[in-house]
C-alpha cells in the first residue's frame, strides 16, 4: 500500500494535462471542428507559460499566459478553417508544426532553467493514511481538471447552450436556419479548446516537469486528440481515458526503475502502443463510432451556400 499512493499520484499527474488537452479538443468536435493542432498549441503554451514565469515569479501568471497563448493560436485557426474555409486537417498539421518551431525558438533562453517546485495539498486530508499522499496533495490544477470535467458533462447534456453548442457539430445548416451563428459558435468553442490545450502546456512545464526542455510534451497532444474518440465524446469517460493513458506511462518508468529485463526503448513505447490498440479496437464497431461521433466532424461551413 505504501507503494502504491506514490503510483496513484504520480498517475494522476500524468494524466491531468491529458484530460485537460482532451476536454478542449472535445468541445472542438462537438461543435463540429477537428483541430491537429493540439501538440503544437501545448508546446507554445509551455514555453511561453515557463518564460513568464520565470520573470515574473507567479506560477498563476504562467497558466494564463499559457491559457491566452493557446486561444491566440486556435484563433488563428478559426479564422482560416471557419471564416476562410481551409482544410481543417492541413491547417490543425500546420499549426502542431508551427507549434515544434515556436516553441523551440521562445524557450531557448530558458533551456535547463527551473522553477521552485511547491507543495500543495487539502487541508484536513492531506496527512490521511494512504489516501493523502494519493489523492489529496496535488497541484489545484489537478483538481481544477476534475470540477472542468464535471461542468463540462453538466454543460453539454444539461444546458441549453450545450445542446446548441451539439446541434452546430451535428447539423450545422439546420442550426443555422433557427437562427444560431454557427462560425460563431464554433470560434467560441475553439478559443475554450485552445485555452484548454495552453492550461495543459502550462502544467507541463510548471508543475508535472517544473523546467523546460525542448519538446517535453513528447506526443501528449496526439495523445489526447485520440483519447475524444476513445471516450465517445463524453467527458466523464475523458476521465478514465487520461488516468489510464497517465498511468500507463507512470508504469513504465517504474518499470524501468525496478530492472524489469525490457528494453527502456520498449517501455517508453508503451503510452502510444497503448494508443493505437485502443483506437484499432474502438474502429472494428464502425456503427458505434458512427452513433456517438458529431454528424458535421471535420466539415467546412458556409453560410452564405
Amino acid at each position: 500500500m505504501d507503494a502504491l499512493a506514490p503510483l496513484i499520484a504520480a498517475s494522476m499527474n500524468a494524466g491531468t494535462p491529458l484530460m485537460l488537452a482532451a476536454l478542449g479538443l472535445l468541445v472542438n468536435e462537438k461543435a463540429g471542428v477537428i483541430n491537429l493542432g493540439s501538440e503544437g498549441m501545448m508546446l507554445v503554451a509551455a514555453a511561453l507559460g515557463f518564460a513568464v514565469t520565470v520573470h515574473s515569479g507567479s506560477p498563476a501568471t504562467g497558466f494564463l499566459a499559457g491559457a491566452v497563448a493557446g486561444a491566440l493560436l486556435a484563433g488563428v485557426f478559426a479564422w482560416l478553417t471557419v471564416w476562410l474555409g481551409a482544410n481543417q486537417v492541413a491547417c490543425g498539421l500546420a499549426l502542431s508544426l508551427f507549434g515544434v518551431g515556436a516553441s523551440a525558438y521562445i524557450g531557448m533562453p530558458y533551456v535547463g532553467a527551473t522553477i521552485q517546485a511547491s507543495n500543495w495539498g487539502i487541508p484536513g486530508l492531506e496527512h490521511i493514511p494512504f489516501l493523502g499522499p494519493a489523492v489529496f496533495q496535488h497541484h489545484p490544477m489537478v483538481y481544477g481538471a476534475l470540477v472542468l470535467c464535471a461542468a463540462l458533462g453538466y454543460f453539454l447534456y444539461r444546458t441549453r447552450a450545450g445542446l446548441v453548442l451539439r446541434a452546430v457539430g451535428e447539423s450545422p445548416e439546420s442550426a443555422h436556419a433557427l437562427g444560431y451563428k454557427v462560425r460563431r459558435i464554433r470560434l467560441a468553442a475553439l478559443l475554450f479548446g485552445g485555452a484548454c490545450c495552453g492550461l495543459a502546456g502550462a502544467f507541463m512545464s510548471l508543475v508535472y516537469t517544473p523546467m523546460w526542455v525542448e519538446g517535453m510534451v513528447a506526443g501528449r497532444g496526439w495523445i489526447a486528440l485520440a483519447l475524444t474518440p476513445f471516450a465517445t465524446w463524453r467527458p466523464a469517460r475523458v476521465l478514465v481515458g487520461a488516468y489510464l493513458f497517465g498511468g500507463i506511462t507512470i508504469l513504465t518508468f517504474h518499470m524501468q526503475a525496478l530492472g524489469v529485463p525490457i528494453a527502456s526503448q520498449l517501455l517508453s513505447m508503451l503510452p502510444y502502443l497503448a494508443t493505437i490498440l485502443v483506437l484499432v479496437l474502438i474502429s472494428r464497431n464502425i456503427n458505434w463510432i458512427r452513433i456517438n461521433m458529431p454528424a458535421s466532424l471535420g466539415k467546412n461551413f458556409n453560410p452564405n451556400s
